[in-house]
């Protein structure tokens, strides 16, 4: 036995047992230190209702116009149901205001389904719910948006990914498609080239427990680097698809008493957008809605 060991043994043991108080600190300092980070990140998001919370997150880079914020609304599918909408549907025939989709059909929140035609009612790729159809039309897209089950064994929620999952496997398991341009692959990687044109963008996600992410950046990124950054966030968030951009970018939420309404910002091509103080008319929304019970 080394003499300093000896030596500590037999005339200093108040030494040995310092040490196993300094181990045993720096243990509950890194745990401490984790816990912390751990609320830090959770406190980020505002409890509006449970199965709902809204996240305000500053960007990782910031934007040359706005405040660079990016906003997402959490939604458990166990707690709330997704519900999409069209003016195209019987009955409807008017495109409406997210907070007037809202009013109009008992939600509590609702973003844009994806990009629409010139017709200003039909999609751009296939959407469908089992009443209606939008758009019958599968285009190359590579991502769609699949939920109001007709299963138990699938999730509540899916964002297909059609170039990791098979779309004919999984096209009857659901009551509604939303087809659109896919951001974060299945592989949560950026597919997007970069570019130099920048808007604002709406764009729904699904995180690693199963959580729906409604998006809304309304400062103007490019849509590679806003990929990049919601990669960067602590959102957890595994896939992800492009659903508008420019002033008709929206998101509106409303629950109890609070109410946000996230317009998008227009840009003139020039050094720089404009903001829009009005929210547009836009002929298809996913809204979200509570569910009577949640599901198990």
């Amino acid at each position: 036995m080394p003499f300093y060991r000896q030596r500590w043994q037999g005339t200093r043991p108040d030494v040995t047992a310092g040490l196993v108080v300094l181990v045993f600190a720096l243990i509950a300092l890194t745990v401490h230190a984790t816990v912390r980070q751990a609320f830090a990140t959770e406190s980020r998001w505002q409890v509006l209702e449970p199965g709902l919370s809204l996240g305000i997150f500053p960007a990782t880079r910031a934007s040359q116009f706005g405040d660079s914020l990016i906003r997402v609304l959490r939604i458990d599918p166990h707690r709330f149901e997704l519900r999409l909408l069209n003016a195209s549907a019987p009955g409807k025939n008017q495109r409406l205001t997210p907070k007037e989709w809202c009013q109009n059909n008992g939600l509590v929140a609702a973003i844009n389904a994806s990009m629409y035609q010139k017709d200003l009612l039909t999609s751009v790729s296939l959407m469908r719910t089992k009443t209606h159809t939008n758009n019958s039309r599968l285009s190359k897209d590579n991502t769609i948006l699949a939920f109001d089950r007709q299963a138990p064994d699938v999730p509540l929620v899916r964002i297909i990914d059609r170039e990791c999952e098979i779309f004919d496997d999984w096209k009857h398991k659901y009551g509604t498609l939303v087809q659109s341009i896919r951001m974060i692959s299945c592989a949560r990687t950026n597919v997007w080239m970069p570019q130099e044109e920048k808007w604002s963008t709406a764009a729904i996600g699904i995180d690693h427990a199963g959580r729906v992410l409604f998006i809304h950046v309304r400062s103007p990124y490019s849509t590679h680097d806003l990929i990049n950054i919601l990669l960067e966030l602590p959102l957890e968030i595994s896939r992800a698809m492009y659903v508008e951009g420019g002033p008709e970018a929206q998101l509106y939420v409303k629950s109890g008493e609070q109410e946000y309404e996230f317009l998008g910002r227009y840009d003139m091509g020039l050094s720089e957008t404009v903001d829009f103080e009005f929210a547009l008319q836009i002929p298809n929304v996913v809204g979200v809605a509570p569910r009577r019970s949640p599901v198990k």
